[in-house]
């Protein structure tokens, strides 16, 4: 992500930037946080207010059962804890599970009057659209023509999960572009306590201390939502792959968590990396399937204890 992110900062450098842009994520993929650092970068001075998400020049326009401006509080505290959220993540937050969320012809109408006004601060006005794809045929037609001919000084961010199901008149005038899958780093980017779960369950295997490893895999099944959950497994497993290899002698950690790693590669027999990565994939595919999480790290934990 990265080195889109300075893609998109070498466009405003050259004062190329395109006035609409289309980022294509995975579900969770951090489309919302890139485009908020690119606006930033933008925006220069002012550009610090965005990424509190109150800048009075940025609208926020995502699918709703109501409105986005009525339901900003919920958008900015889900965005500001969780920024790599995924879309059902954000339907928990807005309490409408299982409702058929939109953006509906009000919300293009409400925005044509927003950019209608001068900027505030004198600067740029921009719009980040999530899921451009929830927009029914007569809000992107009333956008449509703003999108073609925006006013100076006025930027439009789309993040898509869907690019295909962008309706064509908007996605034709926008430049694309393909936000990376995440990895196990990204992972622990977003959420530092990973590393502390994952060093605390493998301490315990250690230690071959059952009930403490029990308590450390709860700590795992208690994250926010399964889309961390299962981003702590992949993040586990990529961390088990460099273990087995530190073990074969083919490659050595990098980082503050050397010492304990070598740790691990001593006291861990070498068959432990390879059970252990069957464990978590299984809990990868059990959460998955909606099964009870306590149930599904108590399951992982007793086979990482059976595996040590």
């Amino acid at each position: 992500m990265s080195e889109l992110l300075h893609t998109l900062q070498g466009l405003v450098d050259s004062g190329k930037v395109p006035h609409a842009i289309l980022l294509h994520e995975d579900d969770g993929g951090g489309g919302v946080p890139l485009a908020l650092r690119f606006l930033e970068y933008l925006f220069g001075e002012s550009g610090g207010k965005i990424s509190k998400l109150i800048h009075p020049d940025v609208h926020f326009i995502f699918p709703t059962t109501s409105s986005s401006k009525s339901c900003l509080p919920a958008w900015r505290s889900l965005v500001l804890s969780n920024p790599y959220f995924r879309q059902e993540d954000l339907t928990a937050a807005l309490g409408i599970e299982g409702k058929s969320a939109m953006i509906a012809v009000a919300e293009a109408k409400e925005m044509l009057s927003a950019l209608a006004l001068s900027a505030l601060e004198g600067g740029y006005r921009a719009v980040l659209m999530y899921l451009p794809e929830k927009m029914n045929a007569e809000a992107a037609n009333r956008l449509l023509k703003m999108v073609e001919e925006p006013p100076a000084m006025t930027q439009f961010v789309f993040v898509t999960h869907a690019p295909e199901k962008v309706l064509t008149t908007i996605a034709s005038r926008c430049q694309r572009y393909r936000v990376p899958p995440r990895t196990g780093e990204d992972a622990l980017r977003a959420n530092p306590q990973f590393s502390a779960v994952l060093q605390e369950m493998l301490d315990a295997v250690v230690r071959k201390d059952l009930l403490s490893l029990l308590e450390a895999s709860d700590k795992a099944a208690s994250l926010p939502s399964r889309e961390n959950v299962t981003e702590f497994c992949r993040y586990a497993s990529g961390m088990l792959r460099q273990l087995f290899l530190l073990q074969q002698g083919l490659a050595a950690l990098q980082g503050p968590l050397d010492a304990e790693w070598v740790r691990y590669g001593t006291a861990l027999p070498r068959t432990f990396p390879r059970k252990a990565l069957s464990a978590f994939d299984r809990a990868v595919l059990l959460t998955g399937r909606n099964v009870n999480l306590k149930l599904v790290f108590a399951e992982l934990a007793c086979s990482l204890y059976n595996d040590r």
